[in-house]
């Protein structure tokens, strides 16, 4: 397959149509297929994960000076909606790499960092994680337990964190920790840039989960892993800045999900409607049934809904604008939505959609968790009133 760069590929011109085609027939008749084999087996494929790779997807919005394709955030929602069509499992693959695990380097790394990582991010030979949550310390990431105690010239690192997406197979984790014990809150907390290999770091059985199987999470253990102190993003001076680079990437982290609810949105309504044409009942298709079209009408227009916010919200951030109120709102009414809609192809499909014969019921397990991770739609909802409050205080 042909990488496409940056420099060939903008939102107006015939490449970027082409890359985002391109991402489509690879997932429609490559990844679709393989859906059921990933769910019973609870891994992606080698041979896909390569695939993948060569396509490009690892390193979407990388810079091209770093070897990735350097998509704008408006380009980027809509290749992962693209990419929400198939299984969350195969997004998952290169998902941190797309977004949290590479973004903080690319907005407060030091060049050093960025020559040494980004790279191999964006080809996907390095698979990135992202540490934050753990036992004690979800939506509440200020609590976080994870310490970093100066040692000499650099810092020792011990605590656990939990439900570490790509965890078993990361080469690189970006790890929240406490510098200053002394300091509550998010005040105080450093993120590090951790090899996965240093002595001390064990990872967890991998977690059994209600959906997306092939996501694989785990627990990260660190029993005094010393680290250099420039191995901390934007180097020692940035230490106690960490939980501010992590606030910095989350706006585009939930426009990335708020796309992807969107991509999956139109399988469901797609296979709904699909299945409202061919099934009979009373002697007639079911879709011509008043109360099911309703169904398939409120799932359309909630998700054409969520399409707009998205693509809305997304070209502010291209523009460099401060969408923090906006990106919450598409996080929450996307997650929410694609809840919703899931849930109606189930009732569609009666019966089928319960068996796992149609994959509905995946779709139904696996979307879930979109309104937990990147904040759970209650931290949205705190999230849009507190901007809400602060922009009204500047108008």
């Amino acid at each position: 397959m042909t990488v496409l760069t940056r420099e060939k590929a903008g939102i107006e011109s015939d490449l970027f149509e082409q890359l985002r085609m391109a991402v489509r027939r690879f997932v429609r008749e490559r990844l679709v297929p393989l859906e059921r084999q990933v769910d019973e087996e609870n891994a992606v494929p080698a041979s896909v994960v390569t695939e993948m790779r060569d396509l490009g997807i690892a390193g979407l919005t990388i810079p091209t000076e770093y070897g990735g394709l350097g998509l704008s955030s408006f380009e980027e929602a809509q290749i992962v909606m693209e990419l929400g069509w198939t299984s969350p499992a195969f997004r998952s693959v290169f998902g941190t790499n797309i977004g949290i695990g590479a973004q903080g380097i690319v907005i407060d790394g030091t060049e050093e960092q960025r020559r040494t990582y980004l790279p191999a991010l964006a080809s996907g030979k390095l698979i990135s994680s992202f540490c934050l949550t753990e036992p004690e310390a979800g939506s509440d990431a200020g609590s976080l337990r994870t310490t970093a105690r100066r040692d000499g010239a650099g810092y020792v690192i011990n605590g656990t964190k939990r439900y570490i997406t790509n965890a078993p197979n990361a080469g690189i984790f970006t790890v929240m920790a406490r510098t200053r014990p002394e300091s509550k809150g998010a005040d105080g907390i450093t993120a590090f840039l951790v090899d996965a290999n240093l002595r001390g770091i064990s990872i967890g059985s991998v977690d059994r989960k209600m959906g997306q199987r092939g996501a694989l999470t785990a627990d990260v253990i660190f029993d005094d892993v010393c680290v250099p102190a420039t191995a901390i993003i934007g180097g020692p001076e940035f230490e106690g800045q960490g939980f501010k680079t992590a606030m910095k990437v989350l706006d585009r982290g939930r426009i990335h999900i708020a796309a992807l609810c969107v991509g999956t949105a139109r399988r469901l309504i797609a296979q709904s409607l699909s299945y409202s044409r061919e099934r009979k009942q009373f002697g007639r298709q079911i879709g011509e049934f008043q109360l099911l079209q309703a169904m398939l009408a409120d799932s359309q227009a909630e998700c054409y809904a969520a399409e707009t916010m998205v693509l809305d919200a997304a070209q502010h951030h291209a523009r460099g604008e401060n969408i923090t109120l906006e990106a919450s709102c598409c996080k929450m009414f996307c997650s929410e939505m694609v809840g919703r809609v899931a849930d109606r192809a189930v009732q569609i499909h009666g019966g089928a959609g319960y068996m796992s014969e149609y994959g509905i019921e995946r779709f139904y397990r696996d979307v879930r968790v979109f309104r937990l991770y990147e904040g759970t739609t209650q931290i949205q909802q705190l999230v849009i009133a507190r901007e809400m409050r602060r922009r009204a205080e500047h108008n």
